[in-house]
């Protein structure tokens, strides 16, 4: 039961012997330890990902940066996420659920503190940022993938609305053609398949 923050050594993630879920529970505030808004979480799908929930709703989800800094252990007992760090007797490093919503991890030094990882970094990993057919690029701004363009209707929701990308031609059953896209995040995988052995 890691509250708010994770040490080496400890485990996130789902002990399915137990049927026991690990995570990270921010504090309300500043000066105020109860429960708040922010949960750090790992998803129970076919691959692993950390993801933060705000208040119930999916806010961000990690990608290959968070993956390099923790061991992920898949098998029938558990998923489970722990820290990939060796610790030594002059720092402490832990990873913590912020009240502001950011996922932290710090090393403390000799009294000192330094930020070795913040999540989220940007725009492109809020939690379904784009629509269907694009992607967010390094500019934050959702473009259409590469045989889409933007139209249709805009997809609206309660916080900001989605331009469409709709194709730009019909789709060929006779053509066997894939695109390949470079530096993407893997989809979630509860509604979809990922091979991850494909090149």
């Amino acid at each position: 039961y890691p509250t708010d923050t994770l040490l080496p050594g400890m485990k996130l993630g789902w002990d399915r012997t137990k049927n026991l879920n690990k995570t990270l529970t921010s504090w309300a505030s500043f000066f105020d330890p109860s429960s708040g808004n922010y949960v750090f979480e790992i998803e129970n799908w076919k691959i692993s990902h950390g993801i933060i929930i705000n208040s119930g709703l999916p806010e961000s989800r990690t990608d290959l940066s968070y993956s390099n800094l923790v061991n992920i252990t898949e098998t029938e007992e558990e998923i489970s996420h722990s820290l990939n760090i060796t610790t030594n007797v002059n720092s402490i490093s832990l990873l913590q659920m912020t009240y502001t919503g950011l996922l932290e991890l710090m090393e403390l030094t000799g009294g000192e503190k330094h930020t070795l990882f913040l999540f989220p970094e940007d725009k492109c990993d809020i939690y379904n940022m784009c629509d269907d057919n694009s992607y967010c690029n390094t500019s934050e701004n959702c473009v259409c993938i590469a045989g889409f363009q933007p139209g249709g209707q805009y997809a609206r929701s309660l916080t900001k609305s989605k331009q469409r990308c709709v194709r730009k031609s019909q789709l060929s059953c006779l053509e066997n053609e894939f695109k390949k896209i470079r530096n993407m995040k893997l989809p979630d995988t509860e509604y979809a398949i990922v091979d991850i052995n494909v090149g």
